[in-house]
């Protein structure tokens, strides 16, 4: 089942991020011709660089899921096949790790809990946490930036459904470059 869920989730990442990496292009091309044309419009600059960090953590989702990320591979390639596959035990730990570690900041960051204690007042909320995150906004789009910075809780939860699932296989002896049965 969560097998299923992941690659689920990993082809609507890369479908996500080509979108958004078309987006950043045809964003670019705007800017570049309102720009010569001599009346920029300067929130396609910022909403450019929103597009490319939301990409690059689909991107790094998928890759993660994949196992397929940039890698010195010397000590692996030179080790047995039992220590080799304990240090992709050890890479798919780290990575689960990683997630479940940066789920828990967001959630103390984002702190839903005492948003919802406080009623969804802001002010309540800022005062009693010092928090400011649902406050600051984007210079030129004005858009909360406790939006764009969404992606990192998503990425955590994804990354955490991937990181799991291939830490389970190599549990079952499914290392990357094999094919998984069933």
């Amino acid at each position: 089942m969560f097998q299923r869920l992941s690659s689920g989730i990993a082809r609507c990442e890369g479908v996500i991020a080509a979108g958004l990496a078309a987006m950043i292009s045809l964003l670019i091309l705007l800017n570049i011709a309102t720009r010569a044309l001599g009346h920029a419009l300067y929130w396609t600059d910022e909403l450019a660089i929103h597009a490319m960090i939301w990409m690059t953590f689909f991107t790094t989702s998928v890759v993660l899921k994949r196992r397929e990320g940039v890698a010195v591979t010397l000590l692996a390639d030179a080790l047995p096949g039992g220590l080799r596959q304990g240090l992709h035990l050890l890479v798919d730990a780290m990575v689960l790790f990683f997630a479940l570690l940066l789920a828990v900041l967001c959630w103390r960051w984002y702190d839903p809990a005492t948003l919802w204690a406080s009623g969804f007042d802001l002010q309540a909320f800022q005062g009693e946490t010092f928090n400011f995150i649902y406050s600051e906004t984007s210079r030129t789009l004005g858009i909360p930036k406790f939006w764009v910075w969404l992606c990192l809780p998503i990425f955590a939860v994804s990354l955490g459904l991937h990181g799991l699932v291939n830490l389970t296989d190599s549990l079952k002896g499914l290392w990357p470059g094999q094919r998984r049965l069933a």
